[in-house]
């Protein structure tokens, strides 16, 4: 057994960072030295993480020397800068981005479903799937291996803290401006109104709203979060031609991102074997009693590590088809968790 490996988290002072120092605080220790890196007016910061205060590296090609494993929380520019830089140290980095998910030397991995794909990382990075994507894959995927998936139709429902701390300063301000006023929403207008310019990285208000739209603009008429879960779902399940349509839609919860999923399988099977199946899937939860009014709701979901899942139906037009609810914490599994489990598979592989 060789020396614990030491670990760079990169964007540690951001929303997913601080979610990463929390876990590994709560989860068994792997890591030798943790070494927390972010930008230039970071620097020189400290921050709790495993029960001591850690000064903040800027990022430099430097901060690499000696480290083993990076997660990386940074924007797609920074990570297509850096990463690479970061490899080049012999490091190998688990990014959360979207810059490399799609690209074929690079493994898109979620432990639960392909941790086999970790093997072949020619570019020294391993991406971390899109939180929405995330959420939904969890509950599809064991179905996936029992029935065969064919197709997929889905709905999401995604929180602000998907579009960062400025999406969630954004909607309570909004909530604030709206508080009291119990004519709002129910006249042409006012809703806008009384928000003001005050949308921030939205394209029109939340509060008492939902907006049918989350990422930028893609080729006839779709958006880049739908894209990125029809294109993740099909690499991470291995299956490049699997159909898939989806409406992304941002609404006003704060964490937890939801998806609404119609799944047709090549095998037909009730929903009491979906419930069996899932019940025994490893990272979901099996909430689904609708006469006791128990849902999966981010509500419940929020600060937790599964995916929860429920209202579990055989359609009603196609015995080989599903209908079902997910909800998941994108700070969580979305994001910061399944970053770090697959760094401490990477770990675990290092200290052999």
């Amino acid at each position: 057994m060789g020396a614990q490996p030491t670990l760079a988290v990169v964007g540690a002072t951001g929303s997913v960072g601080t979610v990463m120092r929390e876990l590994l605080t709560s989860r068994r220790n792997v890591w030798g030295e943790i070494r927390l890196v972010a930008s230039a007016r970071s620097a020189g910061k400290e921050l709790s993480c495993r029960g001591e205060q850690l000064v903040v590296h800027e990022l430099t090609p430097q901060v690499f020397d000696g480290v083993d494993v990076a997660m990386f929380d940074v924007p797609d520019d920074i990570s297509l800068e850096w990463a690479p830089v970061a490899a080049a140290h012999g490091v190998t980095v688990v990014d959360n981005s979207a810059a490399w998910r799609m690209d074929p030397q690079v493994p898109l991995v979620v432990p639960e479903v392909n941790r086999e794909a970790l093997r072949h990382r020619p570019r020294g990075i391993v991406a971390n799937a899109n939180c929405t994507t995330m959420a939904m894959i969890m509950a599809v995927a064991p179905l996936h291996l029992e029935y065969g998936l064919r197709e997929l139709v889905v709905a999401s429902y995604q929180a602000v803290s998907g579009a960062g701390q400025l999406g969630v300063d954004t909607l309570h301000d909004q909530l604030s401006k709206v508080a009291g006023d119990r004519m709002l929403g129910s006249r042409p207008g006012n809703v806008r109104q009384a928000v003001g310019d005050d949308i921030g990285p939205f394209p029109a208000p939340l509060a008492l709203n939902v907006v049918p739209w989350a990422g930028d603009l893609a080729p006839l008429g779709w958006s880049s979060e739908e894209l990125m879960l029809r294109n993740e779902s099909r690499k991470i399940l291995g299956l490049p031609a699997l159909k898939v349509s989806a409406t992304c839609v941002r609404v006003p919860v704060v964490t937890g991102h939801s998806v609404a999923v119609h799944a047709v399988f090549g095998a037909e099977l009730t929903a009491d074997e979906a419930r069996q199946t899932l019940r025994n899937a490893p990272g979901v939860i099996l909430v689904d009693d609708p006469e006791s009014g128990e849902f999966p709701m981010p509500i419940d979901a929020v600060g937790t590590d599964p995916a929860w899942v429920g209202r579990i139906r055989r359609a009603l037009d196609d015995p080989r088809a599903l209908d079902l609810f997910i909800t998941a914490d994108n700070l969580r599994k979305g994001a910061a968790l399944n970053t770090v489990q697959i760094a401490e598979l990477l770990a675990v592989e290092l200290s052999k």
